[in-house]
């Protein structure tokens, strides 16, 4: 039997004097067509032309993540949200409960319905989601990706957090200087099929083989990006390799889950956790030893770029290598990508200076 959850959608509308509604509607772990997106600002629609620049404000922009209601995401949703407000464009917010395509592409289906100007997808299979992503494109939606990218031929260009290979090499850097450069280590990843986590992956085992030959990688773990079953996955790989050293997490919720079974093992210090998360996540494990460091970008920085790179889009505005984004910074642009800067460490030492 199928579990049914309870899902708010908060839809808020600015009109001239601002009304609030907040509509609760019942949804179950399939995808039905009843509305349940979140529409996370919608902006004040203005028929004509903004005086000052010459663009339009009434464009609708779809953001899809690969995930909705883990930590990640949601802090992306916020910048998403800041973007819609500041730039008074409506913004929709859309994610399925689990890391899954096929439920992804019912939510890509649905939006094609409504017929929204902008899709700015998150992929979990670049490959499965091509067909709705063609669709999408035919009836005149621009097609964007951010943290994981499709296939070129299915977007106008992606908006990445950094460069995958520096990426890659840092969070092996980062394992190796915390185990000695020597001995097991295992790697939890969300889905090999995500365009992000492969392309780091990569990079990883690259790095591995070029600069530290007396470190041994174990077996690589795919999560779905599930924080429970991450949990499971880490408690597993400490049970069966008594001789692990160090767990390195690509994707946000493999840290904070194999840091919790490190501490549950009592083995907190003895085995190194390091990789991807935020610092909400990580900040107790970090001040308790059962973490050692973690990397991120701000995800709501990049909620914000998204939403802001789509508007100009949409106004025939491409992205310019160097081009200064108000509350983003310098971004750099190679081809049809969009990089946003450099990423963030964080031990027990910083960790206090962020809050996300």
């Amino acid at each position: 039997m199928l579990t049914c959850e309870v899902v708010h959608i908060k839809v808020t509308l600015k009109l001239l004097a601002g009304f609030l509604l907040i509509f609760v509607v019942s949804g179950c772990s399939y995808w039905d067509h009843t509305e349940k997106y979140q529409i996370i600002f919608n902006g004040e629609k203005k028929d004509a032309q903004n005086s000052e620049s010459g663009t339009k404000n009434d464009f609708t922009i779809a953001i899809v993540p690969k995930v909705s209601g883990i930590p990640y995401f949601n802090a992306v949703e916020e910048g998403a949200l800041e973007a819609g407000k500041k730039l008074k464009v409506t913004v929709i917010f859309a994610g399925p409960p689990i890391a899954d395509w096929k439920q992804q592409m019912n939510i890509i289906e649905d939006l094609v319905q409504k017929d929204v100007d902008l899709i700015a997808v998150s992929a979990n299979d670049p490959m499965m989601l091509r067909p709705i992503l063609q669709k999408a494109e035919q009836k005149g939606i621009k097609v964007i990706t951010w943290d994981s990218d499709t296939t070129s031929e299915q977007r106008d260009l992606f908006i990445n957090m950094v460069d995958p290979e520096k990426l890659g090499r840092h969070l092996m850097d980062n394992l190796a200087s915390r185990m000695g450069e020597t001995g097991d280590f295992a790697i939890m990843t969300g889905s090999q099929d995500a365009a992000n986590l492969s392309e780091w992956l990569k990079w990883i085992k690259v790095q591995q083989k070029q600069v530290y030959p007396n470190m041994n990688l174990i077996e690589v773990v795919e999560t779905e990006d599930n924080p429970q079953k991450s949990y499971l996955e880490a408690e597993r790989l400490l049970k069966n390799y008594p001789n692990l050293k160090g767990i390195l997490g690509s994707s946000s919720v493999g840290p904070p889950a194999a840091a919790q079974a490190v501490k549950d093992a009592g083995k907190s210090g003895e085995v190194v956790v390091t990789g991807l998360s935020t610092p909400n996540l990580m900040r107790t494990f970090l001040k308790d030893n059962s973490a050692q460091i973690v990397t991120l970008w701000s995800p709501k920085k990049l909620g914000y770029l998204t939403v802001s790179v789509a508007k100009d889009l949409l106004n025939g505005q491409t992205p310019k290598d160097g081009q200064h984004i108000k509350n983003i910074g310098n971004i750099k642009v190679e081809g049809d990508t969009v990089i946003m800067g450099l990423p963030i460490d964080f031990t027990r030492e910083n960790i206090d200076q962020y809050d996300f």
